[in-house]
């Protein structure tokens, strides 16, 4: 079993981003499902690991819970009860050595991982205590250990208008009310601060042809390629390879993604 710390003073808090989760888990997970696109990627760098991988922010299980499936012991770490309860659903459908956790990152200090994942965006949640977690995951990391963190590509986004334009993101269906969900965005980027704050839209057609709708802001922090450089100096992690996108493509300008893949200092 992993252990938690009580030091409220450590814990990675946003206030606006604790409820967001909870409120939007059903759609997020009906949303994202069928999002493999970065999967083999963890799966090549999960290669010859011994020991537990470490999945920090692991949501509903998209990542930890496929590495449980090809044959990996998982962690997955995540403060959202319900998406928590989605990931548990299906760990034990599936019968998967996958443990879950409910805790703040900062909370969780038990282990050494061979492999820590950041996946999708999930270090832009932290905003100001960025540099603090990462000195805390590095505290994690075995010395032979590699730490994965998907990011955007902070220029392609700072670059963009903020013309509070109201977006069509997709269509789903969410299989828990049996309906469909269209879902839309508005964005605003404080390029001062570079902070994204993006107003999640989930317009719900009932049975009876009404509409139910669901507004749910999130308020991210974007990371440059010179910040997340001198982060990880500042972190005792040295960068060994920055990808463009899940092909280990090059970063460069114009990339969708920025993948950064770390050690530890030697």
């Amino acid at each position: 079993m992993t252990g938690l710390c009580p030091m409220m003073k450590l814990e990675s808090r946003n206030i606006m981003n604790e409820t967001f989760y909870d409120t939007i888990a059903r759609f997020y997970e009906a949303e994202n499902q069928d999002f493999t696109d970065d999967l083999p990627l963890y799966e090549e760098f999960a290669e010859g690991k011994r020991g537990p991988i470490l999945d920090v922010g692991c949501g509903t299980g998209r990542v930890n819970l496929y590495l449980a499936q090809v044959g990996y012991h998982t962690i997955g770490v995540d403060n959202s009860p319900e998406m928590l309860a989605f990931a548990r659903r299906k760990r034990d459908a599936l019968q998967l050595d996958a443990q879950l956790v409910e805790a703040d990152i900062l909370s969780f200090r038990d282990g050494r991982y061979p492999l820590i994942l950041l996946p999708f965006n999930t270090l832009m949640h932290f905003h100001e205590q960025q540099i603090i977690v990462l000195k805390h995951l590095a505290g994690l990391l075995a010395d032979d250990g590699l730490m994965v963190i998907d990011l955007p590509n902070a220029g392609e986004l700072l670059a963009t208008e903020n013309d509070e334009a109201v977006r069509f993101e997709r269509t789903f269906f969410e299989p828990i009310s049996g309906n469909t969900v269209m879902q839309q965005s508005v964005s605003t980027i404080d390029r001062a601060e570079q902070i994204l704050l993006v107003n999640w839209i989930y317009d719900e057609i009932l049975p009876d042809k009404t509409v139910k709708r669901t507004v749910a802001p999130l308020k991210l922090r974007l990371i440059s390629a010179p910040e997340i450089r001198l982060l990880m100096q500042l972190s005792e992690l040295d960068i060994v390879e920055l990808y463009g996108d899940y092909g280990r493509g090059p970063f460069m300008d114009g990339c969708e993604r920025m993948i950064v893949v770390a050690r530890k200092l030697r």
